[in-house]
């Protein structure tokens, strides 16, 4: 799955240091969506409530692109 993070987050001002420090992400998981490797199903739902949006906002299915 790949991840549009840092193109949402940065619209909604969630910088890697808020996600670390603030809302208790590993710098492990921070690597794994920064190099789209995989993340489990809760970081995801994690990351759409922080951002206040929708998974297909900031992931893209690899086997199934748009």
């Amino acid at each position: 799955m790949k991840t549009y993070l840092w193109i949402e987050g940065g619209e909604k001002n969630v910088s890697q240091y808020v996600l670390i420090n603030k809302y208790k992400f590993s710098r492990a998981t921070i690597s794994s969506l920064k190099h789209n490797r995989n993340v489990t199903a809760e970081t995801l739902g994690k990351l759409c409530t922080i951002l206040d949006c929708k998974l297909s906002d900031i992931a893209e299915d690899n086997d199934h692109p748009e």
